[in-house]
């Protein structure tokens, strides 16, 4: 069966076709190439096309597809430990790495994905503060529960809905909306409803609007904000987290958060997530504490197994990190140089290995209503570009490039040469 073939048929047995909706390329209005495999930045198609891969999984994978030393340990644990739902000293090893290894995490708590992370904590807020409102900011995506579904960003906006349906309002009475890197607004909000904030959840780098820093002072004036009210600050790590920096995008902050939630990089390409933070905090989590929170997968030993593995590599090789950043600059310098060579409007915001191209006449891009102002229909024509160059991009204007340290420059040079390719071509016609 060819690509088509595969994803026609897949559409009579999954919603879409898929698993998770941006898949689908409904977006970009594309039929998606199925991909079989992967091993290190190439993947192939069932038509056996090679793609180079700036998706990664979406992030998890920083070591490349198939790494060795990942693989092995899979191979090892399997053998042995599928399942127990009962404690190892697998899941103590991973969550003794974390703590003893990132700032700010004294106890954790391992779950399956991100959205259970961002879900459990924001709970874990509620239940420890005794107030009910939580604060998120307009683009910022931390995962399908319900009262995150407001000005969600990512999927949510490629797909253009406001929210979802299936969410009621007594879902989402609670959620307050803040406007991201408006240090004004956010201070409006406290001051109206501060007393019934229980948490503030932000992405500190975004990634679901496209990528976009917080900038030092907004960060700073949550803090404040937090303390001054008795609410708890939230960092939803799930994308940055062992990607900007081995310690996460707190480490590039002065300001420390109460609770820090992960997922993607941390599971290795498994289905894997965390959140941790004081220990007083954590401590309000059953069976200590009132705040109930369960999974059966949770702690899965071939998970932890893999998250070791990955972790360890990385604090083993810290220099990964400067490979990354000096192939993220040659990309972003080449994106930059071609834009102003073609007069093709664009705007890259980079943090470390992860990236987006801003199709937008805007000078920068800082907050959500900033990317809304992107061309879509010129990002859609880029990436069906790219695609049939051997590039695999997210098919979503608001979504980013991932580096991984399998990535060389000569990678970063097809790359850049499919682009100014497009760019030619977009801004001659």
């Amino acid at each position: 069966m060819n690509n088509i073939e595969i994803f026609k048929e897949s559409q009579q047995y999954m919603p879409g076709g898929v698993n998770s909706p941006v898949r689908a390329f409904r977006g970009v209005d594309l039929n998606p190439p199925i991909i079989k495999s992967g091993k290190g930045v190439i993947i192939k198609d069932e038509e056996d096309n090679e793609y180079i891969d700036f998706v990664l999984a979406w992030g998890p994978l920083i070591l490349g597809h198939c790494d060795e030393e990942v693989v092995v340990a899979i191979q090892e644990i399997s053998s042995k430990a599928l399942a127990f739902g009962a404690p190892t000293k697998l899941e103590l090893d991973l969550a003794k790495f974390m703590c003893s290894n990132l700032d700010n995490i004294e106890m954790i708590r391992m779950v399956n994905s991100g959205t259970e992370a961002t879900m459990s904590a924001v709970k874990l807020a509620r239940g420890y503060t005794k107030k009910k409102k939580i604060v998120k900011f307009a683009g910022c995506y931390h995962g399908h529960f319900d009262g995150f579904l407001i000005e969600a960003g990512s999927g949510v906006m490629t797909g253009g809905i406001p929210g979802s349906l299936g969410v009621p309002n007594e879902s989402i009475e609670n959620t307050l909306i803040g406007i991201y890197n408006d240090k004004e607004q956010i201070k409006k909000l406290f001051e109206e409803y501060g007393n019934e904030i229980a948490g503030v959840i932000i992405e500190p780098i975004a990634g679901n609007m496209g990528v976009i820093k917080a900038e030092d002072d907004f960060m700073e004036i949550l803090r404040e904000l937090c303390d001054s009210y008795g609410a708890l600050l939230i960092f939803d790590e799930v994308m940055s987290g062992f990607r900007v920096a081995f310690k996460g995008a707190q480490s590039l902050f002065k300001v420390k958060p109460d609770l820090v939630t992960y997922a993607k990089i941390m599971g290795g390409g498994l289905p894997c997530g965390a959140y941790g933070g004081r220990k007083e905090i954590m401590e309000n989590l059953s069976p200590l504490g009132g705040v109930y929170q369960a999974g059966t997968m949770s702690g899965n030993p071939i998970v932890m197994a893999v998250g070791l593995a990955t972790l360890n590599k990385l604090k083993n090789n810290l220099t990964y990190y400067d490979h990354i950043e000096n192939i993220g600059v040659k990309l972003e310098a080449g994106v930059n140089g071609i834009s102003e060579k073609y007069k093709l409007p664009v705007v890259m915001n980079r943090a470390s290995g992860m990236m987006t191209m801003f199709f937008t006449d805007l000078k920068e891009v800082r907050t959500y209503e900033d990317v809304k102002t992107c061309n879509v229909e010129r990002f859609n024509r880029y990436f069906e570009h790219m695609l049939k160059s051997g590039i695999n991009i997210a098919p979503s204007q608001f979504e980013a490039i991932f580096l991984s340290v399998k990535h060389e420059e000569s990678h970063i040079d097809i790359f850049l040469k499919a682009f100014e390719e497009f760019a030619a071509k977009e801004m001659n016609n």
